[in-house]
């Protein structure tokens, strides 16, 4: 459950705007982003996109202490924001947090479910699970960052409801929500029973099938009495 390592490289950028912004993309197939934090200026730079692009298919980018490359410095960061285009598989703008070993980060880290499949509400009890969140905000030291947090499905019965605090946190890693209060111990998933819609009984069928056969007795029966009143 360690973060993986992510190596980017990037160049200082000197020619800001929304004008340089857009050449950069449409002519050098670069993107502009900043990192910020740490007691130290922001630093506006720009990365290839399709370096940026390939790396975030990776779920564990947005869980990871990166690594940039910035002429010949390195800085070590997470990503806080990205930017994509609504339209287009295109990444826009990032936004970089300068990370510290001392210094604690909050992070949303991806859950990881297991065992659904063995889980005894859905093997045994014809139930289905239902997952009520997919990320968990936590901090911890960049050393102790995990790349995902498990959450073993196997021993929940139909009606059995998940929670934060039933999650196994790895060491130094805390709960932002728990760290607020009780109140705030969040359902994480559920296990309900799968209800089967019941079919139609065959009698009921049967009764409007009947019901449609004397209306059109009836509409018959009419139209014969006003031929007979016109003979």
């Amino acid at each position: 459950m360690s973060s993986n390592e992510f190596t980017l490289d990037a160049k200082p950028r000197e020619d800001v705007g929304k004008g340089a912004s857009r050449r950069l993309r449409r002519l050098q197939g670069e993107i502009p982003a900043i990192i910020y934090g740490a007691g130290k200026d922001p630093l506006s730079i720009t990365l290839r996109h399709d370096d940026i692009f390939h790396a975030v298919e990776d779920e564990a980018f947005f869980s990871s202490i990166l690594e940039i490359n910035v002429a010949g410095e390195k800085e070590s960061v997470i990503i806080k924001d990205m930017q994509r285009h609504p339209a287009k598989p295109l990444i826009m703008h990032a936004d970089f947090l300068r990370v510290r070993a001392d210094v604690e980060l909050t992070v949303n880290v991806p859950l990881h479910f297991m065992n659904e499949d063995s889980c005894a509400g859905v093997r045994l009890e014809n139930g289905q699970v239902s997952h009520l969140m997919n990320e968990l905000e936590v901090t911890c030291l960049p050393r102790n960052l995990p790349e995902y947090i498990e959450v073993d499905m196997a021993e929940l019965h139909v009606g059995d409801t998940l929670h934060i605090s039933d999650l196994k946190l790895p060491e130094g890693v805390t709960s932002v929500e728990l760290s607020h209060g009780e109140e705030n111990d969040q359902a994480v998933a559920t296990v309900t029973e799968i209800r089967l819609q019941a079919e139609e009984p065959e009698e009921a069928a049967d009764a409007a099938g009947d019901e449609g056969a004397d209306s059109t007795d009836g509409a018959d029966d009419s139209s014969d009495d006003e031929d007979k009143s016109g003979e």
